[in-house]
């Protein structure tokens, strides 16, 4: 059946019950940092609260974009050649810049975004992360490599890394604040200039975060902003970066990938996912249902890591069920800036669209609406309710497409083997999610699944938020990874130095080539010996 869900009442004194004249200025002045305008129509981004005009975007044309990618390329050979010491300090001064003026960015994101403030503030955290983790660790990542030369004593051999030049990066609009800090910081820290491009329904945050950086002592064009159709800029962001970075979904970034590979340029791609949860028969009931509300629902379910189905042992399937309905149907739903609401609104009218067609079309094919399955209106035009079901057969778009809203599936099982063949029935790859009693059994398991993240015992987070890991997907839900030692160093070139003293590495004059080999052979054998080799 359908439940009512509570509905958190829109703040008083506000400009169309989503944010008031300040942050609207501030707004305004973010616009104006943007790259271009001169040519292309303008853009009018709207509150996804209330469907009401929030900002008009300057749009760049592909002779602006270039011209950023000009100015980012005479801006990154004197930022590369700045220490990386230097370049840590900037990111540890945006950190303390982000939290002491994350209320600014509160509210940005819940204006563009249409998220619960919580889930606003998960975007803070995960900025504030990466920008400590880069400023402290980037140094050690870059530092100049020792190896084992080829001859003891006499090969001197080490490994230098350079910035690739100037960073592409296409930003989508979800994640907004987080996304662009964990794209753009670490390529500006292994001394890259970037021009990023992000989605117009959500680039003030991303402006937000440009200012502060300049604050916190970025140079002047090292960081470019780029608004634009990708119709109109997106032929210029491929032919002019040394390294293209894209978040999005799994066709877009094909398509992207096909084009990239024509120029030999590396890219990573972060992509769509049908991310499983399996709660394992000796799991906390309680503790797994709550964490399932938050795995599926946060960010109203459009978050790349989101968990969209649940695969459940039959010996507690029907506790937990009822357990995680009446959790789900006690979030409070709404479009205030505060803390108050559970879930807040989907971002755009596509997305709505997206995610009643899924819900319509499994009911029409025999599934069963446990909780929500409908848009609400009354609250705001985007807003649909946190939404579970059961029986989702094969034939329902639901079973294996990306829905990216606040709807997931539950399904039994009986042997913990086939919950993991479930789980690994899919084309994509990206995040997953088990909950056992044993923490030893969840990681065992978690190690049998197929995707670049496994949590245990939680939805997302635990991954997400620890920066040191890498993240990414396999299969088609990405290539290459974002955070930790390998987010830092795809944005640098690879130098091998090998000084060789005393010996050459051929014959020397009067020595038969074939005594030469034999002795190189019985040294090869002893050096296989020696520690490091």
């Amino acid at each position: 059946m359908t439940s009512t869900f509570p509905v958190k009442a829109q703040q008083p004194g506000t400009i169309g019950g989503v944010v008031g004249a300040p942050a609207l200025v501030r707004a305004t002045a973010l616009c104006a940092r943007a790259s271009g305008g001169r040519n292309a129509e303008p853009a009018e981004t709207r509150a996804p609260f209330t469907g009401l005009t929030t900002a008009v975007l300057p749009q760049a044309d592909d002779a602006e974009t270039r011209a950023a990618f000009r100015a980012a390329r005479t801006a990154q050979r004197s930022w590369a050649t700045t220490p990386v010491a230097d370049r840590q300090r900037v990111l540890l001064r945006l950190h303390e810049l982000v939290l002491r003026h994350q209320d600014e960015a509160l509210d940005l994101v819940q204006l563009e975004a249409g998220k619960a403030r919580l889930d606003a503030f998960d975007e803070i955290s995960a900025t504030a992360l990466v920008a400590a983790y880069y400023g402290k660790h980037s140094a050690r990542i870059l530092a100049p490599k020792r190896a084992a030369g080829l001859l003891p004593l006499l090969t001197k051999a080490g490994e230098l890394r350079h910035p690739k030049g100037v960073v592409g990066i296409i930003s989508p609009w979800n994640y907004p604040l987080a996304l662009t800090a964990m794209d753009v910081l670490p390529a500006l820290a292994a001394g890259n200039a970037v021009v990023q491009k992000p989605d117009n329904q959500t680039a003030l945050s991303a402006l937000w975060l440009h200012e502060l950086a300049e604050q916190a002592g970025l140079p002047l064009d090292a960081w470019q902003i780029v608004l634009g159709r990708g119709s109109d800029i997106g032929d210029a962001l491929i032919e002019e970066s040394d390294y293209v970075g894209f978040t999005g979904s799994t066709p877009t970034g094909k398509r992207l990938a096909s084009r990239i590979a024509g120029r030999l340029t590396g890219f990573s791609l972060e992509l769509g996912g049908k991310n499983p949860m399996i709660v394992l028969p000796d799991a906390d009931v309680a503790k797994a249902a709550a964490g399932a509300v938050t795995a599926c629902f946060s960010s109203a379910g459009q978050l790349c890591v989101s968990v969209e189905r649940i695969y459940v042992h039959d010996s507690i399937r029907d506790e937990f069920t009822k357990a995680f309905t009446a959790k789900t149907e006690a979030l409070r739903l709404g479009g205030a800036l505060d803390y108050g609401a559970g879930m807040g609104s989907l971002t755009s009218a596509a997305q709505l669209a997206a995610v009643s067609s899924h819900v319509d079309d499994a009911k029409a094919k025999g599934a069963t609406v446990l909780t929500g399955g409908s848009a609400r209106p009354d609250i705001g035009p985007l807003f649909y309710e946190p939404t579970i079901l059961t029986g989702v057969g094969p034939g329902a778009k639901l079973f294996a497409e990306e829905t990216f809203g606040p709807v997931v599936s539950v399904y039994g099982y009986s042997d913990v083997d086939d919950a993991i063949a479930m789980a690994n029935d899919t084309p994509f790859g990206l995040n997953a999610s088990v909950w056992a009693g044993s923490g030893k059994h969840g990681w065992e398991v978690a190690a049998r699944l197929k995707a670049g993240t496994v949590n245990v015992n939680e939805g997302y987070a635990a991954t997400f938020g620890t920066v040191g890991l890498p993240m990414g997907g396999m299969k088609e839900s990405g290539v290459g990874r974002r955070n930790g030692v390998e987010g830092l160093l795809k944005y640098t070139e690879a130098q091998a130095i090998a000084v060789q003293r005393g010996i050459r590495l051929r014959p020397v004059r009067g020595v038969p080539p074939r005594l030469w080999a034999r002795a190189m052979t019985a040294g090869m054998k002893a050096l296989r010996r020696l520690p490091g080799r």
